[in-house]
């Protein structure tokens, strides 16, 4: 399938990558292997909704594109969904997905709530809340967790409605945390330059889906679907394709950045 590309546009500047001599080199004869797709909610966790699309079906439509154009165009690549249909998934189950088969790469899709006149995609690695709103948006998506049986227990303690919770994990991924930024920039500047979408850039928060994969890995959303316009493209098929190619050339730019240095060395 050909990838679609949007109206060019430049919403924000990206945001500035931290030189290659301080990120660690892939391992030797490092190839990117498997990614591990997370359509996020799903089943009876609906996510956040507008006046029609609900989050947890487009972001399955998003990520199956999106595993439809690595399967085409990459055969050396092993795809694993976390869903592929309407079902729900605890957290810690999606991370385990990928922990099981090894992954070298999670990538989570997600739609965002909030005022009508809110708008714009946001990509988001594991870190430090820096602001009220970065932990509204952790606390937002890591709330699911409160329809889990035994959650307190799985989860060791955390509570999804604690801002002390979310800071105590913040920096557990932080092994990681390089080459997630790494392709969360490299996504976002797909959003913003091919596809064409507004940005909100590059962002750090405590989530429980990406504090519990023990690899790099990103949680996109992608837009705001409490926003009139934005629910109306991201609801529609051709908005959907969009959004998938802006991730797939991410990933795919991510994957030769890796790969390559691993061969300079």
């Amino acid at each position: 399938m050909a990838l679609l590309v949007g109206p060019a546009a430049s919403v924000a500047q990206e945001p500035a990558a931290a030189p290659d001599s301080l990120r660690p080199a892939a391992p030797k004869g490092y190839r990117l292997r498997t990614v591990v797709l997370d359509a996020g909610h799903g089943g009876k966790d609906r996510g956040c909704a507008g006046q029609s699309a609900r989050e947890a079906d487009v972001s399955l439509k998003i990520i199956l594109e999106l595993g439809h154009l690595i399967e085409e165009n990459m055969p050396g690549v092993k795809v694993v969904y976390t869903r592929k249909t309407d079902v729900f998934v605890e957290l810690a189950d999606r991370a385990g997905i990928a922990n099981r088969a090894n992954a070298d790469l999670f990538i989570s899709v997600h739609c965002n709530a909030g005022p009508s006149g809110a708008r714009g995609t946001e990509v988001w690695t594991m870190g430090p809340h820096k602001t009220e709103a970065n932990l509204a948006v952790a606390k937002r998506e890591n709330a699911v967790i409160l329809q889990e049986d035994n959650y307190q227990a799985r989860y060791n303690g955390f509570d999804p409605r604690s801002p002390q919770s979310h800071i105590l994990f913040s920096l557990y991924q932080s092994a990681y945390i390089d080459n997630s930024l790494r392709l969360a920039q490299n996504v976002d500047h797909e959003f913003r330059t091919t596809v064409g979408r507004a940005s909100r850039g590059v962002k750090q928060a405590g989530f429980l889906v990406l504090w519990k994969s023990t690899m790099p890995s990103v949680l996109i959303e992608a837009g705001f679907l409490t926003n009139p316009g934005e629910e109306r493209y991201l609801n529609d098929k051709s908005g959907q394709s969009y959004m998938a190619s802006g991730i797939y050339r991410a990933f795919r730019k991510y994957k030769q950045e890796l790969e390559a240095m691993n061969a300079a060395n």
